[in-house]
């Protein structure tokens, strides 16, 4: 359905009526109800005169006023400073109002944003089951938290210990042979294995056992994959300087010493 265009003021007292009406919903900031006002009438005179008059008999606060008592309620809703900033600019609030407004409430009320932080953390996360730390550390920074007082936050959580990134709650999940196989069928080497592992934060505490078990039962064969991953390149191996460059290409592979040497002489057993 088309929404219909708002019937445009004829006079004054039309103005004022709009003013008035949208003010006895919610508190609006002066750059917002001039926006619904030029919506109602291009005559910008009227305009100031309904946006001076209504501030005058205190039913339009001034910007700072407005700002000064929107940190009041946003602090005692442990809100933090980025989010109140952020909403105030968007409501036409100018930076150094807002900062203005900021300084004198927290000064009045001796806000601890730390401490602000914390009692939002601990009433918002009992516990840490069902979540990650990147979902804790967006949720808090979209209530206005830094860093540093989320830091503190989680310091003070006695349950910090049980909150996992999302990158150690999918290694949960991993199984370890079946990873190793995909690794190595992607031609790298143990070293280079481990160490994806080990980034992915998976737990390689039996990775030699199985790394020995698939070898018996190759699955894996890390000589021949280096052999395999050299073939693929066009080094010449009968100058020194071919060889050294294939040498580095392998270890970066992740291959060991001896694999590379069978890899590079072949013959030489």
């Amino acid at each position: 359905m088309q929404r219909q265009p708002l019937r445009q003021a004829k006079t004054i007292d039309n103005v004022f009526n709009s003013a008035y009406w949208h003010l006895s919903q919610q508190d609006f900031t002066i750059s917002e109800i001039r926006t619904k006002l030029e919506r109602k009438t291009d005559n910008q005179q009227w305009i100031e005169t309904v946006l001076t008059t209504l501030i005058e008999n205190g039913y339009l606060k001034d910007n700072h006023h407005f700002a000064v008592r929107y940190c009041e309620l946003a602090f005692s809703d442990d809100i933090g400073k980025g989010a109140i900033k952020r909403k105030l600019q968007l409501r036409g609030i100018l930076a150094a109002e807002i900062e203005l407004a900021l300084e004198q409430v927290m000064d009045a009320l001796q806000v601890d944003s730390f401490a602000m932080a914390t009692s939002r953390l601990l009433n918002k996360f009992e516990h840490f089951h069902g979540t990650t730390k990147e979902k804790v550390y967006s949720q808090m920074t979209t209530k206005g938290f830094s860093r540093a007082e989320i830091d503190h936050a989680l310091s003070e959580h006695p349950q910090q210990a049980t909150l996992r990134s999302k990158l150690a709650v999918k290694a949960d999940k991993v199984d370890l042979t079946t990873e190793i196989i995909k690794l190595y069928n992607k031609g790298k080497g143990e070293t280079l294995i481990l160490q994806e592992l080990k980034q992915r934060l998976i737990d390689v505490s039996e990775f030699e056992n199985i790394i020995y078990q698939l070898s018996l039962s190759e699955d894996i064969d890390f000589y021949k994959s280096c052999r395999e991953q050299l073939a693929r390149k066009r080094y010449d191996l009968s100058d020194y300087k071919g060889k050294s460059k294939a040498y580095a290409y392998l270890m970066r592979k992740g291959f060991g010493s001896d694999e590379i040497k069978e890899a590079l002489n072949p013959s030489d057993d």
